[in-house]
């Protein structure tokens, strides 16, 4: 399956078909242990749940291969994944660069965890190379941190720079890769590390799934404390959750090409109406267009922010007048939200007040412009 398209790994899960009974579904597993023979070997290979239950070594395997990985786990949530990665590299005396406009959840956890821990921490405009090139330490700084494109603002790391920035410093990249997605964006391919998601997002894709996902370049010793850590720790996917994950990652390029495609469409005509100024990487008035369309191949992915003017007020109400759109927090899913990113964060927020963070879904792309404009233009 190695010759085939990514497309093709994804519908087939690694062409996943049961050696057992012929299913093409892969089977859910529910056993937390596994029988031995006679010698005490396991009968299967497989000895106990937390780390070796069929499903989610299944749903491991596809997204390595998506990422042109060499190997991935996948944790109860993205918040398990991002922090067990951030936890088995540092160590007191440590330095950290980390980007100021990224998911408020981990950057309000690594803040908390750096001081904790004796961390140096140094949050950056990440889309400034200068910036994180003046703020990386040679043989202080062990992580560079990066999120593109970041949330809610939607600006973008160039990868490939920043990897050389921290590789000459002696440091590893990891990438939060949630709204890229293997879709459009391959962070290992441009030098990263590590690539981190929220597949409760895009991976599983519909609103259902509380998954995370780290995806390394190579089996090192980072990646051999990560996977320590999730052992001894147990933030682990069960089965059932695993199974969705991975039928979720079957349909992953259909549902993100058509979303990004819809966003994409409704970003040039939201721009084109009065008084909304719109964040979006796929417009040429994106401050870093040239760069999106360099490292993102087929599309800009289906997040997109407005600002509508008249601050947090004004934006709350074009919110609530809105139809189809769902006021909801999150983002990847098959049904549109929209959200005022300023209430859901609070006081530690870098949205602006006048923010709302769109997530597109596969409604039709007039109903959901429609509704908007309706919702901007009403008095």
């Amino acid at each position: 399956m190695k010759s085939v398209r990514p497309e093709t790994l994804a519908a087939q899960a690694l062409h996943a078909i049961d050696p057992a009974t012929g299913a093409i579904a892969p089977p859910i597993v529910l056993s937390t242990t596994f029988a031995r023979d006679e010698s005490y070997q396991p009968l299967g290979g497989m000895v106990y749940a937390r780390d070796e239950s069929p499903a989610p070594k299944a749903a491991e395997g596809v997204l390595a291969a998506l990422e042109g990985g060499a190997a991935a786990l996948i944790f109860s949530s993205g918040m398990a994944a991002a922090t067990t990665a951030i936890r088995a590299l540092l160590r007191p005396g440590d330095h950290v660069v980390a980007p100021r406009a990224c998911y408020f959840g981990v950057r309000t956890w690594l803040s908390a965890f750096c001081a904790r821990w004796g961390v140096a921490l140094d949050l950056v405009d990440m889309a400034d190379t200068d910036a994180v090139r003046g703020a990386v330490r040679a043989g202080q700084t062990k992580l560079v941190w990066a999120e593109t494109p970041a949330n809610p603002t939607w600006e973008l790391t160039d990868l490939a720079a920043v990897a050389d920035i921290a590789h000459a410093a002696g440091a590893r990249l990891g990438v939060d890769s949630t709204v890229g997605t293997p879709v459009h964006t391959r962070p290992l391919a441009l030098g990263a590390d590590l690539v981190m998601h929220s597949a409760t997002k895009y991976l599983a894709g519909h609103s259902d799934v509380l998954a995370g996902a780290l995806v390394t370049a190579k089996a090192d010793e980072w990646w051999t404390e990560i996977a320590r850590l999730r052992h001894d720790e147990g933030a682990v996917l069960g089965p059932v959750e695993a199974f969705l994950l991975l039928r979720g990652m079957r349909t992953l390029f259909v549902r993100v090409e058509r979303q990004s495609r819809t966003a994409h469409a409704l970003a040039v005509r939201l721009a084109a109406l009065p008084g909304v100024t719109v964040r979006y990487p796929g417009l040429p008035s994106h401050p870093q267009h040239a760069l999106a369309q360099r490292q993102m191949t087929g599309g800009f992915g289906g997040m997109l922010s407005i600002h509508t003017g008249g601050g947090a007020e004004r934006a709350l109400a074009v919110a609530n007048r809105t139809r189809v759109w769902v006021r909801a927090t999150s983002l990847g899913g098959v049904e549109s939200l929209i959200e005022h990113r300023v209430t859901a964060e609070g006081a530690a927020t870098v949205a602006p007040p006048d923010l709302l963070r769109l997530s597109v879904g596969l409604e039709h792309v007039d109903d959901l412009f429609e509704d908007l404009r309706a919702a901007l233009e009403s008095p």
